[in-house]
């Protein structure tokens, strides 16, 4: 799949966020080894310790159908800026590899490629407990 593509389906999942106090909505589309895309958009609470990232929707919706390898995810996000992963997004990203391409990006045609590795440099991995998974 084309990077292009898959922040297209970002595009799109961000149509569908909850974000009744900020306003600012973000999409994330999750490309994992087998094929399989998981679309993911940022969902806000008035307890704002309950919000959740478009990028942890998407991964947690691929863990929950079973999904534990991925390859590629994408993220984009309101006014026409880059919108990356917050410091929260990058830890569950770097718990299923240092590999994983980030793709961030204003829209289909103007987005920037990089490794969880290059967004969380010396991050904590299962590694640090461990434990081998695979990924890292």
């Amino acid at each position: 799949m084309e990077y292009k593509e898959l922040m297209a389906m970002a595009i799109e999942a961000k149509k569908n966020a909850y974000v009744p106090y900020s306003n600012f909505h973000v999409g994330a589309a999750l490309l994992t080894k087998s094929g399989k895309v998981y679309t993911g958009c940022n969902i806000e609470c008035a307890s704002y310790g309950g919000t959740n990232c478009a990028e942890r929707t998407a991964i947690f919706k691929a863990v929950s159908e079973g999904e534990k390898e991925f390859e590629a995810i994408a993220v984009t996000g309101d006014d026409d800026a880059y919108t990356y992963p917050c410091g929260i997004c990058r830890q569950v990203m770097v718990e299923f590899g240092k590999k994983i391409k980030v793709i961030v990006g204003k829209n289909e045609d103007e987005y920037r490629v990089y490794t969880v590795e290059d967004l969380l440099p010396h991050s904590f991995t299962p590694e640090d407990l461990g434990h081998e998974c695979g990924g890292c």
